[in-house]
């Protein structure tokens, strides 16, 4: 299919556009958190599962966002995608009660597991190779705008409006990306071919299991026993998968995979590592606002130096990584994460203001290292045959690492006795120090992964200065 000059011209904007009203909407939620809590009669920690049902929705449906696009083509599952994530911003806006503002979460989310890959799909397909790494550059500055606009504006529309306007904002967006999508965005497709639905089952299934499982045993809501039982089918039902993807010519992730040095040790790396780092933009607004006593707006303010200091290491990322190397730099680096994370347990009422958005760009410079060296240490040596697999499976890693961070915090907060006390508190200060050193350590244990790497060991094609943190 020919496309012409101006959708070429315009599709990036298109896709870029819909990238950022995904990062908005993630980092828009997190301050607005405990306000959505006392205008719904719950606690703040249970409104963990507001952000755990979008995370675990996005990477279940992330593997088949390729196959439903060369099935229906690009045009039309962007535009559903487009639909689905504003409708399900409204019924968010319109739940009355956390167990429907998490069904509704659910919707939204469908939205957004197809909405990007499927963008970046019709970009691969519609951009020429000697101007795409220009393009997906470009498309990857809305990812960093977002959570620098996010936290503030979220603090700001809880303080002189309501909640409900987090949601809203979504809504002439998404009426703008579809009119744009249904002229702009080519209507696209791949060669057919049959979609592993026994192992898209079974690795669903695995990662619901587990995922529930770890968050019934730290809530203690479901039952101790019914969440171990849980926990050995997920297991099952992942090690049932695996045996299936070995046996059939194209499963929905080839283990095969594994055989790439740089790849396992990336992706393994990728799934520890971020639970800390997932947990970060669940637990800060919450620390600021009901230990430190922030207002939304003042919490959403002082997040803005981590999303800065993001942008700043993108000036260096690339020639340290290239100079220094991938074991010394992860090796070293997810010891400082781990470490600046378990820092924060350091903070309290009486550190100066300063002192703390300072320590938040320092976290905010070492946290998009880490990204930025992952990811290329990940995809870097993957074929032509593997990128597509090896890509969708870093981004469920990815996904599903974040939904794990978010359900341990909140599990940790709870087993440290923060649920249920007042704001500002010395139990609950006490809850948060020790939710940051635990979800810290387990970053810094992720070290022993990358240093698995040789010395000498670095991806062939990867270029860090192009890689998305995603």
């Amino acid at each position: 299919m020919d496309i012409d000059s101006r959708t070429k011209r315009l599709l990036p904007w298109l896709v870029a556009i819909a990238f950022f009203m995904q990062t908005l909407d993630g980092s828009i939620l997190n301050t607005a958190l405990p306000r959505m809590a006392a205008d719904l009669g719950e606690r703040p920690l249970q409104m963990q599962n507001v952000v755990v049902a979008y995370l675990l929705t996005v990477a279940l449906l992330i593997p088949a966002s390729g196959w439903l696009a060369d099935r229906f083509g690009t045009q039309r599952v962007f535009i559903a995608a487009i639909a689905l994530f504003s409708l399900g911003s409204l019924l968010c806006a319109l739940s009355p009660n956390l167990r429907l503002l998490v069904a509704a979460r659910v919707v939204q989310g469908v939205g957004g597991a197809l909405l990007l890959p499927v963008g970046r799909l019709a970009m691969l397909r519609a951009i020429p190779k000697g101007e795409l790494l220009s393009v997906l550059a470009f498309v990857a500055v809305p990812g960093l705008l977002g959570p620098l606009v996010g936290p503030t504006l979220g603090g700001w529309i809880v303080q002189v409006a309501t909640w409900h306007w987090v949601f809203l904002i979504n809504l002439p967006v998404g009426a703008a990306g579809i009119v744009l999508a249904a002229r702009y965005m080519p209507d696209l497709r791949g060669p057919l071919y049959e979609f592993d639905a026994r192992g898209f089952g079974l690795f669903s299934a695995g990662l619901v299991l587990v995922t529930l499982a770890l968050q019934g045993l730290g809530e203690r809501a479901i039952g101790a026993a019914t969440s171990l039982l849980m926990l050995v089918l997920g297991v099952a039902a992942m090690a049932a998968y695996w045996l299936h993807a070995v046996r059939i010519e194209r499963p929905l992730f080839s283990p095969t995979l594994f055989r790439i040095p740089t790849f396992a040790v990336g992706v393994t790396g990728n799934l520890f590592s971020r639970i800390g780092s997932g947990a970060m933009p669940f637990l800060m607004p919450l620390f600021l606002q009901l230990a430190l006593g922030y207002s939304p707006a003042d919490a959403g303010m002082s997040l803005i130096p981590t999303a800065v200091g993001a942008m700043l290491s993108k000036s260096f990322a690339a020639p340290l990584i290239r100079r220094v190397g991938y074991r010394r730099v992860l090796g070293t680096n997810t010891l400082l994460v781990g470490g600046m994370i378990a820092s924060f347990s350091l903070v309290g009422p009486a550190l100066p203001h300063g002192v703390l958005l300072l320590w938040l760009g320092v976290f905010g410079v070492v946290n998009s290292l880490q990204f930025t060296a992952m990811n290329t240490l990940t995809l870097g040596d993957l074929g032509r045959a593997d990128a597509s697999g090896g890509n969708g499976l870093l981004s469920v890693v990815m996904q599903l690492s974040m939904s794990l961070g978010v359900a341990a915090a909140a599990s940790l907060l709870t087993a440290f006795g923060g649920s249920g006390q007042p704001p500002g508190s010395a139990a609950i200060l006490h809850a948060f120090h020790a939710t940051f050193v635990s979800v810290g350590s387990v970053s810094a244990a992720s070290a022993l992964i990358f240093m698995q790497l040789r010395s000498d060991e670095r991806p062939e094609h990867a270029e860090p200065s192009a890689v998305e943190e995603g």
